[in-house]
């Protein structure tokens, strides 16, 4: 009982606040890029808690307890791409567009705005919908009798409500308290799970040998078509430039993003390791680990959850309370934004570009509202198509990366990029992607969720570079305020 009420308490938390910056909303810039007058330590959080989601939680811990620490490759793109984006987060912020669409837009042509905003839906309803399905797990756990499902639309409906009343002002403030949480939690969860597993040496004892080198059991290819989706991800991630034009100048755009790496690598380091001690107290369990340390479908389902079960039954009450709250707050936390960016995609790049461009303030946020709710209802709808988390993660950050990453990449950094090279990148990125997913959802094809990223963002690039080559260069005007 006390976990329920300590979950209980901390949502009213949330909600309270998203209450409360409510009243804060009055135009179109408040509701979603929260006036732009975010300082550089607010928005430390909010990158950090945008990155630190279900994929992590779930399909990074899962792997993390089946393969050991070579799960941290799919961690290790994220900290190239950051400190990538370190260099393009002032150009970002001093374009102080909405959407990175709207970028694409600007650099290319208004198809590269349609184009990158299907993407962006497609990739970012995949993932809230493992929050949803996070989030349905949790209080599986917490209440055996509630199903799964039922349990998914329950965390849904609590999602949209949190996004709906502040939009990206509630986001930014609601992360700072989550942020915390999930610091704090996993930390002390660290030396309680490796004491409970019999300590350092008795780990290397009870798991296989691979669960302590560099590429793991499964060797370099997996552990590249891990890095790479991240990495793509995190180049071209609507959510972190959308929380970049939030920023109140281009000076604390570049410190946030200092802040995020350090925040990043310390979390997803210190929550994969406490996957591997926690696969040190599960190894023998039948519900979690097969024969020869083989992994069926439920069984790889249920390595996702095993934060949720050291939480429950593993830790002392207090440290147990504090991690399901932290994975209560990633689970949140990543949901709201990637609502809120698709939905600030359609409302900003479709609804007022092409459709209403006289919309006024309370009409677009109107619109958008009503947009958050809809996509909540087609993302819990997307959760039936995929076996486990983490390939939903890797076909996510795939599309992103395969379909957005290069051309918005080229913008910043290339003159001689065309309007054609980028939209038929953006729009061949998408194909293939989308190709590969089908065909592993029809049954036709089994290839892993580890290799789509190669044949996507291969073409993606080729497509960019050669048709630009091959069509006339843009006139100067067009590229010169990415370069400055």
């Amino acid at each position: 009982m006390i976990y329920v009420v300590a979950i209980a308490a901390y949502l009213l938390v949330l909600v309270a606040i998203s209450i409360y910056k409510s009243r804060s909303v009055k135009t179109q810039e408040d509701f979603m890029v929260a006036g732009r007058a975010v300082p550089w330590y607010f928005l430390v959080g909010t990158l950090v808690c945008t990155w630190i989601g279900s994929g992590s939680l779930f399909g990074g811990a899962g792997r993390g307890f089946r393969e050991g620490f070579s799960a941290l490759w799919m961690s290790a793109g994220a900290w190239v791409g950051i400190a990538i984006v370190y260099f393009l987060a002032g150009k970002v912020r001093k374009i102080a567009q909405y959407t990175v669409p709207d970028i694409l837009e600007t650099r290319y042509h208004p198809a590269a705005r349609i184009l990158g905003t299907v993407a962006i839906i497609i990739a970012y309803l995949t993932i809230a919908s493992y929050q949803f399905i996070g989030g349905g797990r949790l209080l599986n756990l917490l209440f055996p009798e509630v199903d799964p499902a039922t349990g998914q639309a329950i965390v849904c409906g609590l999602v949209v409500v949190f996004t709906i009343l502040a939009g990206m002002m509630s986001i930014v403030t609601i992360d700072i308290l989550n942020g915390l949480v999930i610091l704090v939690s996993i930390i002390v969860a660290v030396p309680l799970v490796l004491s409970q597993a019999g300590g350092w040496e008795q780990i290397q004892v009870t798991l296989p040998d691979t669960h302590f080198t560099t590429l793991g059991r499964l060797g370099i290819l997996p552990a590249i078509g891990l890095f790479l989706p991240t990495f793509f991800l995190l180049l071209g991630e609507s959510s972190m430039y959308q929380k970049f034009f939030s920023a109140k100048n281009s000076a604390d755009a570049r410190k946030a993003v200092i802040g995020m790496i350090l925040g990043v690598i310390v979390i997803e380091t210190v929550l994969i390791a406490v996957a591997v001690f926690g696969a040190g107290l599960y190894w023998d369990n039948p519900d979690f680990v097969g024969t020869a340390a083989g992994f069926s479908a439920e069984q790889q389902r249920n390595t996702e959850t095993i934060l949720l079960q050291l939480g429950r039954h593993n830790l002392p009450v207090v440290a147990g309370c504090l991690l399901l709250a932290g994975c209560v707050a990633i689970i949140f936390s990543t949901a709201n934004t990637f609502l809120m960016v698709p939905s600030t995609n359609l409302a900003r790049d479709i609804y007022q570009r092409f459709i209403n461009p006289d919309v006024s303030e309370r009409g677009i946020i109107r619109f958008q509202r009503v947009t958050i709710l809809i996509l909540a209802v087609l993302a819990y709808v997307v959760s039936s198509f995929f076996v486990s988390i983490l390939d939903m993660a890797l076909y996510a950050y795939t599309m992103v990366g395969a379909a957005v990453t290069p051309a918005l990449l080229a913008a910043f950094l290339w003159k001689r990029v065309t309007p054609a090279g980028g939209v038929s990148s953006i729009a061949s990125g998408i194909g293939v992607t989308i190709v590969f997913g089908l065909l592993n959802t029809l049954g036709v094809t089994d290839i892993a969720y580890d290799y789509i990223i190669y044949p996507a963002a291969g073409v993606s690039i080729l497509c960019l570079i050669v048709v630009s080559l091959l069509t006339e260069p843009s006139p100067e005007e067009r590229w010169k305020p990415f370069m400055s």
